[in-house]
């Protein structure tokens, strides 16, 4: 808990992808996992052309974090984050206000890192992959724009209704190469929309879930670790907002109502309907102090994911 909260509260100043690569690094080199970091350019040559559009504006190149650890035969999970290390919007700039607490967007990424060192640390018997793309969303003369098409890892084609709507654009491309390995479980953590913080407030993360006895089973796991989440509706009727005229899908609704669910709606469409798959839409931060809880950088949601990974698969097989 605290090496989430510390990477979100370091300044994106000294919390780029760069930093954040190193982070991980740090964390997974003493538990003898393999780190891997694809950069810049190589993105494209590797297929993940999504995270590489986001991040193509910034000084410090976006990259794609890969940590691999764990015996090769046991159960495969597969952490996805977020790692917008800074979020201007884009071409579609936000506000002043807006943009102020934004070194905190790489928040998700924050969280699967933690997760990995306690799972690491506890040696449960899964085979662990996390896959954090971490790019900073910029201006600068080659920013994709809005109705830009992109052409996605999957080979679905988006339009960008709202450069803005970063994170689920990186987060794609990685969701399509962690289920390329039909892994026994899919998480993704993600500091994702506002409209999950109109719904629930900001100390009850949304929790979507395509399959039910596992949604239940985490929402018991969370209640016995009084690590509070709310499930909400993978509803199928809303896929229709995200039509568009020229491309696969758009990265937005265009009335912008029901946006959590239209977002989770969005990343489903790179998840196969076999895999079983828990998408996480958290604040990531404590806007008022309680005991034990400063403001700023928190963790959401990771003992709850702890509890379940391990009631599923290391309960009796620790190493």
């Amino acid at each position: 808990i605290a090496l989430v909260r510390d990477l979100i509260n370091t300044p994106a100043g000294d919390m780029g992808p760069a930093e954040l690569a190193r982070a991980a690094r740090r964390i997974a080199r003493p538990r003898g996992a393999k780190v891997s970091v694809i950069t810049g350019e190589a993105l494209l040559k590797h297929n993940y052309p999504t995270i590489h559009a986001v991040g193509r504006a910034a000084t410090e190149a976006p990259r794609l974090i890969d940590i691999t650890w764990g015996r090769a035969g046991a159960p495969r999970v597969t952490l996805v984050g977020k790692g917008v290390c800074f979020d201007s919007g884009g071409l579609d700039l936000k506000s002043a206000s807006g943009m102020l607490r934004m070194k905190k967007d790489m928040g998700g990424g924050a969280h699967v890192l933690g997760l990995a060192d306690m799972i690491m640390d506890a040696k449960l018997d899964v085979r662990l992959r996390v896959l954090v793309p971490a790019v900073e969303n910029a201006v600068a003369g080659d920013a994709f724009h809005p109705l830009d098409v992109i052409r996605t890892r999957k080979g679905i084609t988006v339009e960008v209704g709202n450069t803005d709507a970063e994170g689920r654009l990186i987060m794609c491309d990685a969701l399509t190469e962690a289920d390329r390995e039909n892994p026994a479980l899919l998480i993704d953590c993600a500091t994702l929309t506002g409209a999950a913080r109109s719904a629930l407030g900001n100390e009850l993360p949304a929790m979507f879930c395509n399959d039910d006895d596992l949604a239940d089973e985490f929402t018991s796991c969370a209640n016995e670790a009084d690590d509070p989440l709310w499930r909400m509706p993978l509803w199928r009727p809303y896929r229709r907002q995200l039509d568009s005229k020229v491309a696969d899908i758009n990265n937005v609704s265009e009335g912008g109502s029901g946006g959590a669910i239209t977002a989770a709606l969005y990343l489903q469409e790179f998840v196969t309907a076999t895999t079983k798959w828990i998408h996480l839409d958290m604040m990531a931060w404590n806007v008022a102090a309680k005991p034990g809880r400063p403001v700023g950088g928190e963790a959401q949601t990771m003992r709850a994911l702890f509890a379940l990974i391990e009631r599923r698969f290391g309960r009796g097989r620790r190493r």
